[in-house]
């Protein structure tokens, strides 16, 4: 495979982002629409959420089992994020989304029943909350493969903080909305509002004329989409220290949110108002922040970021551990909510800028399940240590360990990327790919690459090559090794196995602009007369 040409390799030369403003993606008219929507879905979910939580509180005064409430609710995505993330990258979107929408109407509308006819108790509370919980599994990694979908590249930080906004805008309006009928007609009218809302939102998707383009390879079999998804992340170093990081802050900033309830029934005059009141306090920090967020940006690099949202949502937590009364409380969670955005802001933009747009789903689900799951085992974790203490130590410790866990993370996992790679599609440039047609045999296919390099250079080659194992691997390659010929110090051989003919061709229709250019950097190492030979087997059955 020769080296492409001038005209068709991708450009290296970096310019400094255009500033480009927070409220700038709503110009765009389908991105208006699609963020409308989501602004209404997260209502219905802190709706739901608040509802169930308080409702719980009223069948039982375990604090296991109220902490339960936000393990129901993050379990399912932590369990389905991955099938959900691979059927996003494979069937059409748009349709998929407006499935999920109806999943929650339906959860919605027997959640309804089930309070009408006196049948709730704590058990089917968790169940039903654990089944609204798998809507919003199968709705959040399409939803986010979306977005740069329909926004530039550049404007894709500001269009993940008006995410964020929206998220943290329902916090507010979600709950006042579930305390006003939690007081005034009871929490049956809650769930009846969110079915209504849910199906709205459905239709409003559904008049969305997006083109879906089929794969020309044909459609993925789920199994190995699932496998290439995570096989793609486990390669990626820089989706590996934004899980790691997300994960840990996830973990210690759910004791929080988890034990809520609880500590706004202990605050001085506390009640289903006061629940609402921190609720809102916390939903008023992040908006505040999300104006904000471009000039941080701009002040600050990624990792100053985290690690300053982790410090302040750890000392919002260490203020509510102590806090007597609302006046301490609500500032606390007013600088909790402008942590949180700060953090998951962050990290959402470099998953986002991390993951070609044809893995997209399937990584953003991964990123989905390591908030989930941390927040699911962490409610649970956090919820038998107050059983077990007090809710002011248990608050204390997690407020501590956070700060901790975080700063180690920073210093010890690191992405070792400078700068953001090109993870958009390749350009022609493969002067000898594969075959247009398949072989008469089906089975695995493994290819060789013969390299001829200067021995001197093999220290700086090999450093390559494990970036090339990566990258193969990442792309769902099933094996990869790197031979060295012991007779011929400089011959090398590289060895690629694929799952299949089709599966050797996604290979190709995945690359990227980075792919390609390192490509380039290993083709620099070849002195052979020739471009370096590549052989094709398809193993025998």
């Amino acid at each position: 495979m020769p080296p492409i040409s001038p005209e068709e390799s991708p450009v290296q030369t970096r310019v400094p982002p255009p500033r480009i403003g927070p409220l700038e993606p709503l110009r765009l008219p389908v991105f208006r629409m699609l963020w409308s929507t989501w602004l209404v879905a997260n209502i219905c979910m802190w709706m739901n959420d608040v509802a169930a939580a308080w409702m719980m509180t009223s069948l039982t005064t375990s604090p296991m089992w109220v902490a339960l409430v936000q393990s129901a609710s993050t379990l399912p995505v932590f369990l389905l994020g991955l099938p959900s993330g691979a059927l996003a990258d494979i069937l059409d979107r748009r349709r998929w989304l407006v499935a999920t929408q109806f999943w929650l109407a339906g959860t919605a509308i027997v959640l309804c029943g089930a309070v009408v006819m006196d049948w709730m108790n704590a058990p089917l509370l968790l169940a039903l909350t654990f089944a609204n919980g798998i809507g919003l599994a199968l709705r959040w990694p399409v939803f986010s493969a979306i977005v740069p979908e329909l926004v530039p590249r550049t404007h894709l930080p500001a269009a993940l903080g008006l995410n964020g906004l929206a998220m943290n805008a329902s916090r507010i309006v979600g709950p006042l909305l579930a305390g006003t009928l939690i007081a005034g007609a009871g929490s049956v009218w809650v769930f009846g509002l969110n079915a209504v809302l849910c199906v709205a939102s459905g239709f409003i998707v559904m008049r969305w004329r997006r083109e879906h383009k089929p794969n020309p390879l044909g459609r993925e079999r789920l199994i190995s989409a699932m496998r290439v998804g995570v096989q793609f992340v486990r390669q990626s170093q820089r989706m590996r220290a934004v899980l790691t990081r997300i994960a840990i802050f996830f973990l210690h900033s759910t004791a929080l949110l988890a034990l809520l309830p609880l500590l706004a029934r202990n605050l001085q005059g506390g009640g289903a108002g006061t629940f609402t009141l921190l609720l809102a306090a916390m939903g008023a920090g992040a908006i505040t922040a999300v104006m904000f967020l471009p000039r941080m940006r701009q002040a600050l690099s990624r990792d100053q970021l985290v690690l300053r949202g982790a410090l302040l949502q750890s000392a919002a937590t260490a203020v509510m551990a102590v806090a007597p009364n609302a006046w301490i409380a609500v500032p606390a969670m007013f600088c909790g909510g402008m942590a949180w955005i700060t953090t998951a802001n962050s990290l959402s933009v470099s998953a986002q800028l991390a993951l070609p747009d044809w893995v997209r789903a399937r990584g953003m689900s991964i990123y989905q399940m390591a908030i989930m799951g941390a927040s699911a085992f962490g409610a649970a974790l956090w919820g038998q240590v107050a059983e077990l203490s007090s809710l002011h130590l248990t608050l204390g410790v997690a407020a501590v360990s956070g700060s901790l866990s975080m700063m180690l993370a920073i210093r010890y996992v690191t992405d070792h990327v400078g700068e953001d790679e090109d993870t958009t599609p390749a350009r022609k440039g493969w002067a000898k790919g594969p075959p247009a047609e398949a072989p008469g045999e089906d089975g695995r296919v493994v290819v060789t690459i013969e390299y001829l390099i200067d021995p001197a250079r093999a220290a700086a080659f090999h450093v390559v090559m494990q970036q090339t194992r990566r990258a193969r691997l990442g792309q769902g390659a099933i094996g990869w090794e790197l031979l060295h010929d012991i007779a011929e110090p400089g011959r090398y051989l590289e060895e690629i196995v694929d799952e299949s003919w089709t599966e050797h061709l996604r290979r190709f229709h995945r690359a990227t602009a980075a792919d390609m250019a390192l490509r380039e950097r290993r083709l620099a190492f070849h002195q052979g007369e020739t471009t370096p030979v590549v052989t094709r087997y398809v193993v025998k059955r």
